[in-house]
């Protein structure tokens, strides 16, 4: 009776966990599609936010894709700085980062953001009203102190002042790197300036706060307190991507009207 017992023991466990195995399968099945549809709308709502362009509908009834139409999305190739052929819709960025047919190693001097490569081909977000340019939408990406910090930043018509910061995925300390996500700390964008006189990004998220004495306050953030290396790769990040390897000669062409 004993080895019957356990006999029958070990049978029932088994064929629960059987029946758990299939309804959690099931499960995660039938919510995938939602869950890739979540993902979409989150996504599409950082790039509205980093454009100032998110709190426009609420009130008038818009949702996020009637939101989203004014958005223009493009691919550029980010050594020509200059817009190339493709459907930014199909068009996988993150995993074009890894293939080497459509990403290049970055040197150790290069690679200020901690990212290893560099995708060829970018996607850019370009908000125009009538026939002339109002914002331009950027992503970026780079390490922060326990993860890769994926987001955009977001500058004016003018292609040198920020108009807005969001990251919508990491995996920083809650409380300390995760403040990057502190609407507090992201209102502090808005209106800095990118670009030195000679070219050079003066942009800069330093270590502790902003005082009177502060050079060049213009181009300064404030730092995350007791974050100091996510700082500093928010800081790394956003020189990469303002800088030659990132942006700077698709903005250059852009402002010239050579794209």
């Amino acid at each position: 009776m004993s080895n019957e017992s356990i006999q029958k023991t070990f049978t029932v466990a088994f064929l629960l966990c059987i029946v758990c195995s299939v309804v959690v399968s099931t499960a995660a099945v039938m919510l995938k599609p939602s869950q890739v549809a979540n993902k979409a709308k989150d996504f599409k709502i950082n790039v509205l936010k980093a454009g100032g362009l998110y709190d426009k509908g609420i009130g008038s009834g818009k949702s996020i894709e009637e939101m989203f139409e004014q958005v223009s999305i493009k691919l550029v190739d980010l050594d020509s700085g200059q817009f190339t052929d493709g459907d930014p819709a199909v068009y996988d960025q993150r995993k074009a980062s890894k293939d080497p047919n459509q990403s290049e190693v970055l040197s150790k001097d290069e690679d200020l953001a901690k990212i290893s490569r560099r995708e060829n081909i970018s996607k850019v977000y370009i908000v125009n009203e009538g026939d002339e340019l109002k914002k331009v939408i950027l992503p970026i990406k780079g390490y922060g102190l326990w993860s890769t910090l994926y987001g955009f930043i977001s500058l004016e018509s003018d292609l040198n002042t920020v108009s807005g910061l969001t990251f919508y995925e990491h995996a920083e300390t809650p409380g300390l790197g995760g403040e990057i996500d502190n609407p507090s700390w992201k209102a502090l964008w808005p209106g800095k300036q990118v670009y030195a006189d000679d070219g050079s990004v003066a942009l800069t998220v330093i270590k502790g706060k902003l005082s009177p004495s502060t050079p060049n306050p213009e181009s300064k953030i404030d730092g995350l307190s007791g974050a100091t290396l996510t700082t500093k790769g928010v800081d790394n990040l956003v020189k990469f991507w303002m800088g030659s390897m990132g942006y700077a000669k698709f903005l250059e062409n852009l402002k010239a009207g050579e794209v």
